[in-house]
């Protein structure tokens, strides 16, 4: 059966008493038990919620995964994971890495004995030079946070099991619609849900998958244990936000190769980072591997000056944090996602003060690409102190 169609019937089935093709919202915290000894199945909410269950259940089936796990975020989510390791531990991880993930590993867990490698996983031979008899992970985003470099994840799926090492991947960007991590290695997945999952912008929710029922067990400790979980009207509205995923992320590529091939043509763009894009140095990889090159774009305009006309400038185009919504959204990585990169770091991977990231949304093709025009080539504005923050 087709992911979309999946997707479409999350929650379907459970209702069998009343018929509802809706799964309803449980807003309960505590469950009545039947007799002394005796459960339902659910005692307490952050054990155990039915809506919550429906959502774990689906996002298990779209990633072919054996068992799903749903927080109160992405950070959360990842979190969560980290807590699969101890003191002395060690774990490599993509680079070009979402600046939150890169603050959570280097400002709080080095706190507690873990140690972290950053390394390019686009290249394979990296990843395996960075190996030593401490590493336990090897932590990858399948599409990299901003500049969109794609993991071959067959070839690192080899590595770690040349060395007994668990496969972490971040699939925010690409969701089971475009890639199924686990049909080339991997072990674990995390995702954003806040993003492409859950699709409109209005709820925040993480969410893992694990392949082996084992270390299932183990996240699920885990999950119980600190209680990050997620609330069961927002488990609803994820599994809602999945039942459109693949109309959605079929109109967010093709509007997003239409503006990538836009964007490429005009003056005032120095360079376009977008996989669908024959140039692009991980484009056939990711044509054989993927089923599509997901919507976000990255471009460098070019002068810094621009920068701010152009965040300050479009009208359809929103000046805002996060991505995978159905609404198109633009933000400047070096002083919002990834100020918390340090500085050194940014430089090398190329995230500089003329780098711009765009979320694709839903909305008509050519009217983006208005947006866009308009203002590239809009007078300049005064400028503006831009607050360094970062989320997502």
């Amino acid at each position: 059966m087709h992911i979309s169609t999946q997707a479409v019937q999350t929650g379907l089935e459970w209702d069998t008493r009343t018929g509802s093709v809706a799964v309803p919202i449980y807003q309960t915290a505590t469950f009545r038990h039947p007799g002394l000894g005796q459960s339902t199945g659910y005692d307490y909410s952050r054990s155990g919620n039915p809506t919550r269950q429906t959502l774990e259940d689906g996002i298990a089936r779209l990633d072919g995964g054996v068992r799903g796990f749903a927080y109160s975020s992405g950070m959360a989510a990842i979190t969560n994971l980290l807590l699969l390791f101890k003191s002395g531990d060690h774990l490599i991880v993509t680079e070009d890495l979402y600046g939150g993930t890169c603050r959570l590993f280097d400002k709080i867990f080095t706190q507690y004995g873990l140690s972290f490698t950053y390394v390019d996983t686009s290249d394979s031979a990296a990843v395996q030079a960075a190996v030593t008899p401490a590493t336990r992970a090897l932590f990858v985003e399948t599409l990299t946070n901003p500049l969109l470099k794609f993991a071959d994840l067959g070839a690192l799926s080899a590595i770690c099991r040349e060395h007994g090492l668990l496969l972490i991947a971040d699939n925010t960007f690409l969701t089971p619609y475009l890639l199924r991590p686990f049909d080339l290695g991997a072990d674990i997945t995390v995702y954003s849900a806040t993003k492409y999952l859950s699709g409109h912008n209005d709820t925040v929710a993480g969410l893992v998958v694990v392949k082996d029922p084992q270390l299932a067990e183990q996240v699920y400790f885990h999950q119980n244990s600190v209680g990050a979980v997620l609330g069961p009207q927002d488990s609803w509205l994820t599994i809602r936000g999945m039942k459109t995923l693949g109309v959605r992320l079929d109109r967010h590529q093709e509007n997003a190769l239409r503006i990538a091939g836009w964007l490429q043509t005009h003056p005032r763009i120095r360079k376009v980072f977008y996989p669908g894009l024959e140039e692009h140095p991980d484009h056939e990889t990711m044509k054989q591997d993927a089923r599509g090159f997901g919507a976000m774009i990255a471009f460098e305009v070019d002068t810094h000056a621009l920068v701010e006309q152009v965040l300050l400038k479009t009208r359809l185009i929103s000046f805002a944090e996060s991505l995978g919504g159905v609404e198109s959204l633009i933000t400047f990585p070096e002083v919002q996602t990834h100020a918390d990169i340090p500085a050194e770091l940014r430089a090398r991977l190329g995230i500089n003060n003329v780098l711009l990231r765009l979320s694709v949304g839903i909305e008509d093709a050519d009217d983006l690409i208005e947006d866009l025009r308009q203002a590239l080539e809009a007078g300049s504005v005064g400028a503006h102190c831009m607050r360094p923050e970062t989320v997502d």
